[in-house]
């Protein structure tokens, strides 16, 4: 079983689309085994995003990530991974899959509602970075 990250962006949250994001991993026989919503202050989304701070778009995406809350979830499960980034689709909501979350409720690259771990690595990474082994449901 495989563990990833997951987080809904302040888009979706503001716009009261948890429920209707979570609903699309569980139905695929995802697992939440921890879940939370935070506000990251942009030095910390900075912190989550530093692979990307050489990129132009690096300071718009932590402004944008530190614009409102967050909810961020581990989601267990076979191939976890690789699932969540089909369900999600390609980061730019209107080239990725009829059916996917991000063309179905994205409406931008940046405005893209989930982020999610795109490697084993980068989940190991990513999870410990909001959530402590109490935290996590076995």
């Amino acid at each position: 079983m495989e563990r990833t990250l997951v987080i809904i962006k302040p888009d979706a949250v503001s716009r009261g689309q948890v429920g209707e994001v979570l609903q699309r991993f569980e139905k695929e026989g995802l697992k939440i085994r921890g879940l939370k919503m935070v506000i990251l202050e942009k030095g910390e989304a900075q912190r989550f995003y530093h692979v990307h701070r050489e990129r132009p778009f690096f300071e718009s995406l932590c402004e944008f990530m530190s614009s409102g809350p967050v909810v961020v979830v581990v989601l267990e499960g076979e191939r976890a991974v690789a699932r969540v980034r089909q369900l999600m689709g390609t980061t730019n909501p209107s080239e990725a899959e009829v059916g996917t979350i991000r063309r179905e409720l994205g409406s931008s690259i940046e405005r893209n509602v989930v982020h999610g771990s795109d490697s084993l690595e980068s989940a190991s990474e990513e999870i410990p970075f909001f959530f402590n082994q109490l935290e996590i449901l076995s």
